[in-house]
């Protein structure tokens, strides 16, 4: 029977979701599971809440993650700070920390909170002295002039200090790449996107068997900070800001000025709006409730900041997205705490919204191919993982480049951390390895 380090981990931490799998050496894979709620899921919510319990005569601070840092934040029975998508400050330099209560955290300390939440929950089977540990990294960080050297050194410092020193580095689309290639009984030369909440990634890769062996040639990579964020946040941008006070106008001693847009572009990012409530925005955006001419859409701006409602209202701008991929129009709703916003969508309008994102995600597409030295009539499959992959406008990218035949899909969730685990029973997993 194999021992535990004979097995090697893979981690897919996502800017939604994270995903742990575990490859044993003869090949099986399976996702570990976190019991909850009587419920057991695959799937770890990339979400932080922090809270203040009072022990004795003071306070600690408490977190959870995952779905029980929601259960936490949901039940409200103490002030707390939720935090989401925070994996889109790994590359950031100009985010060195927010406080949170009396402490203050850096990247890596959000990360290792994280990590260690998922520990606990996810039992003795997430073993870090197994044989090999492979971590999922984007191609391209998120963000504003990313730095791929930071957040690498951010990423090493958090998993460092839960034992995995070790630990590899690998493309996130390679990862999926070695699981669609289970299925391959031929040679074949594969286009793989994948596309998370902050980035989407592409890789072409040459796949060949010899002796029922796989072998991968990895012939070109590109990626960019574009993917399912970036949508949600021009629904946000174009539907619930202007109702928050976007474009309004504030007096200022004996002049008529607009409200500062800068606000409406953090608000409309779930990682900046989960830092909003830690910053100086919320008293300075109650300065400008008091001067504006039309205060009452800004004092529901900071209503949602205040009273943490970033949550309820990205579940309302993703479900929207969800029912556009197969409706060609839906309700947007979003009702809490007396912030009430409803509004038609079609998806011609959001088509448009995000048309400018789909043209770089598309030249994205053209750099991975010409980095590999394919043209798209060689590609013989692409394999679309990651929600995004279904919104009709992205998938109409790639049937037009490829053909509708090429195109195969797979779970939108796990196929990353299954092939980064099977990446660690390989005959060369440090091939995989990024440098940085």
């Amino acid at each position: 029977m194999p021992q535990p380090h004979d097995f090697s981990i893979g981690i897919d931490f996502g800017t939604s979701n994270t995903v742990v799998a575990i490859a044993s050496p003869d090949g099986q894979v399976e996702a570990l599971t976190f019991e909850h709620g009587g419920e057991s899921l695959k799937v770890y919510v990339t979400a932080l809440c922090f809270w203040d319990e009072r022990h004795g005569n003071g306070l600690r601070t408490q977190v959870e993650g995952g779905p029980w840092a929601i259960e936490q934040f949901l039940e409200g029975l103490h002030a707390h700070r939720f935090i989401q998508s925070f994996k889109t400050f790994a590359a950031s330099a100009t985010f060195k920390e927010t406080r949170i209560f009396r402490e203050r955290y850096g990247f890596e300390d959000l990360l290792s909170a994280f990590l260690r939440t998922l520990v606990r929950h996810g039992g003795s089977r997430l073993d870090w002295s197994a044989r090999n540990v492979i971590i999922g990294r984007p191609v391209q960080f998120a963000g504003y002039n990313p730095n791929d050297d930071l957040a690498m050194q951010r990423y090493r410092a958090a998993f460092g200090r839960l034992g995995a020193e070790h630990a590899r580095y690998v493309y996130e689309p390679v990862g999926a790449a070695f699981f669609y290639a289970r299925q391959l009984d031929h040679d074949a030369t594969v286009l793989v996107a994948d596309f998370g909440g902050g980035t989407s990634d592409f890789s072409v890769m040459r796949f060949s068997k010899a002796g029922g062996v796989l072998r991968a040639e990895p012939l070109g990579h590109a990626g960019i900070g574009i993917a399912g964020d970036a949508f949600d946040y021009r629904i946000v941008d174009r539907v619930v800001s202007p109702r928050l006070g976007k474009g309004g106008l504030y007096r200022s001693m004996d002049k008529i000025l607009s409200i500062p847009n800068h606000y409406y572009a953090n608000f409309a990012r779930w990682n900046q709006l989960a830092m909003m409530k830690g910053s100086g925005d919320l008293k300075e955006l109650r300065e400008l409730a008091r001067a504006a001419l039309e205060p009452e859409p800004l004092e529901k701006f900071i209503d949602i900041v205040e009273y943490d409602l970033g949550f309820a209202l990205y579940r309302a701008v993703s479900s929207a997205k969800v029912a556009l991929s197969s409706q060609e129009e839906t309700d947007f709703s979003f009702r809490s705490e007396g912030v009430d916003i409803q509004a038609r969508i079609t998806r011609a309008d959001f088509d448009g919204w995000i048309a400018e994102d789909v043209q770089k995600i598309a030249g994205t597409v053209d750099e991975a191919l010409a980095k590999a030295g394919v043209k798209p009539e060689q590609i013989e499959r692409v394999f679309l993982t990651g929600g995004t992959s279904f919104v009709p406008t992205i998938r109409r990218l790639f049937v037009e480049r490829f053909g509708e035949s090429c195109l195969t899909s797979a779970d939108q969730f796990e196929s990353i951390a299954y092939g980064l685990a099977l990446i660690g029973q390989s005959e060369e997993p440090g091939r995989w390895a990024v440098a940085n």
